[in-house]
């Protein structure tokens, strides 16, 4: 029994749920997204919210039950609100800079790296070292800001690098002698 995936998923007003065989498209105001998930998962739409079953009880039933729920309520939630996640840039001459859908980053190589936005995603930079990853899709989101953390992850003794706003870095104390 899952208590995830038994779960009933209200739809808001402005999003339009369309259901074809294993093909979930959702529809919002700030864009659309589709999936398709596997055999063994029912979804039903009715009276404003989504239903999502299970066939049997055999092992992938059961553990894509709470996963697509998962999945679909996250797909309701970026096309309504959309998802977002910060970044913060800790050192001494890094930068970050909006150049078109680009984004270009400065931190310490010999050249400057940019990074392409996938999909719809888009970015916003404050003070040049704030920078903001905006899309519906969370994967997506999530993926491209690990990728720009990734570029150059904070080090344990100052602490410089890209990290996540509110990530704690474990700090080493330094030689002594």
């Amino acid at each position: 029994m899952s208590r995830i995936g038994d779960l009933p998923i209200a739809i808001p007003e402005k999003v339009e749920v369309t259901v074809n065989g294993q093909q979930v498209k959702v529809k919002g105001p700030l864009g659309e997204l589709e999936k398709t998930f596997k055999p063994g998962i029912n979804i039903n739409v009715s009276e404003g919210e989504i239903i999502v079953n299970r066939n049997g009880e055999d092992i992938t039933a059961r553990s894509m039950h709470g996963l697509v729920r998962s999945l679909i309520e996250g797909m309701v939630e970026g096309v309504n609100k959309g998802f977002e996640k910060k970044l913060e840039m800790v050192g001494v001459g890094y930068n970050a800079q909006v150049q078109g859908k680009n984004l270009k980053l400065e931190v310490g190589y010999s050249h400057p790296v940019i990074i392409e936005p996938e999909g719809e995603i888009s970015f916003e930079v404050e003070k040049n070292t704030n920078i903001t990853v905006k899309g519906i899709d969370k994967q997506r989101v999530g993926d491209t800001a690990a990728k720009i953390r990734e570029v150059r992850k904070p080090e344990p003794y100052k602490g410089k690098g890209i990290k996540y706003v509110g990530e704690h870095i474990r700090r080493k104390v330094g030689k002594t002698g």
